[in-house]
Formats: structure tokens, sequence, C-alpha cells
């Protein structure tokens, strides 16, 4: 009798032997798989007649997915660009007749229409879907900011009349409860969160010195 003895190469053996399409997410991420699972109030036991809860997370999610915020606001006649207030220059304001609209641009600061009663996730909840089971280190949660393309200049100034403003995938980093605010990063080309030596952001960007 001998025994059965695997091949060096049984992992390259296995991946040649892979027919047709797999549900198995082979795409490097640095963010937790619940994270992208929405929000469903249903109850974990299916009653009959029902869709079992499983299946209705992931027809959300596939929905959720075809949504875009810029072409959402777009399509309400909505420029992002002009969502962000910039610095007005008296001396070189254009007369009424060259300007079809008024010379002063309409901004209202986002706090007026901020309303979190129909949340459905507080910001503590929000940056929980980042602790994965059986992990001490919590990653950065999938979002979208109205960001400056220039990183640059939109840390010098954010107002400037140069700046151009889009939204942008980034990964949220921490939430500060006091002001209220999100700290984000922008995600590079593969959609990842790296920091400067390519290395994952993991717990708000803190590192174990502090």
């Amino acid at each position: 009798v001998t025994k059965f003895k695997v091949p060096a190469s049984f992992k390259s053996l296995m991946e040649d032997q892979m027919v047709g399409p797999s549900t198995e997410i082979l795409a490097e991420s640095d963010f937790p798989e619940q994270s992208f699972k929405p929000k469903v109030q249903m109850p974990f036991k299916r009653v009959p007649g029902q869709n079992p809860r499983k299946v209705e997370v992931e027809r959300r999610r596939r929905l959720y997915l075809t949504f875009d915020i810029a072409e959402l606001l777009a399509s309400k006649g909505i420029d992002s660009n002009q969502l962000m207030p910039r610095h007005y220059d008296p001396e070189n304001m254009p007369p009424i007749e060259e300007t079809k609209h008024s010379v002063f641009p309409i901004y209202l600061p986002l706090q007026v229409f901020d309303n979190d009663e129909f949340d459905c996730r507080t910001p503590e909840e929000w940056m929980s879907l980042g602790q994965e089971p059986g992990s001490s280190d919590r990653k950065p949660v999938p979002g979208k900011a109205l960001l400056p393309t220039d990183d640059v200049l939109g840390h010098e100034d954010p107002k400037s009349q140069e700046l151009i403003y889009k939204w942008i995938d980034v990964g949220v980093l921490d939430y500060d409860k006091e002001t209220d605010l999100y700290l984000v990063h922008k995600t590079d080309e593969k959609g990842l969160v790296r920091d400067k030596e390519g290395r994952p952001i993991i717990n708000g960007g803190r590192t174990p010195e502090g």
C-alpha cells in the first residue's frame, strides 16, 4: 500500500481545472465583505411566501450598486461642482448682462439640510462594518465623497475657484462625534486604500505609537 502524495503544484493544477464563472470574490480589496451588505429589516426565520433574508440582501446589494449619486443629482439638474463654496472677488464680478444666472452663486451650507432621522444606520454602526469577526483591526468602509481632483491645491485652499469637485470613491477611516465629520481617504486606481508605502490603512490610520 502506498501513501497518497499531493503534487507540489497542486494549487496550479486545481486552477487549471476551473471551468466557467465562479461566485468566489477574486478581486483584491481593503474593504470587509460585510461592509457592502445593505441593512434589511427582515426576520432571520423565513415566513412562508416570503423571500429568504439572504436573497433579499443580495437583491438590494445589486440594486444599490446600480445607483450613482453623481448621475442622480445630474438628473435633477444639480451640478456637483457647484455644491462647494468658493471665494468671491468683488473687484472682478461680471456684469449682470453677461451672466445667465445670478451674479452671486446660490449657496447654503450642508448643515441646513442635514437630517439623520431616517438614516438606516448611526455613524457608529457604519464604522463597525469595518470590524471583521475575529480580528482586532478595523478596516475602512467604502463610500463616496465630494472631493477636489487636485489634492495639493485642495489642501491649501479648498475654496479656490480653480478647483474641480467630483464624487470620488473613498475609504471611510474614522468618525469624530464632536465635529460630526468623517475622515476619508481616496482609493487608488485598483480601488484599494493604501498609504504612501503601499500598506493597507487600518484603525483609522492610527499607528501603535499613536
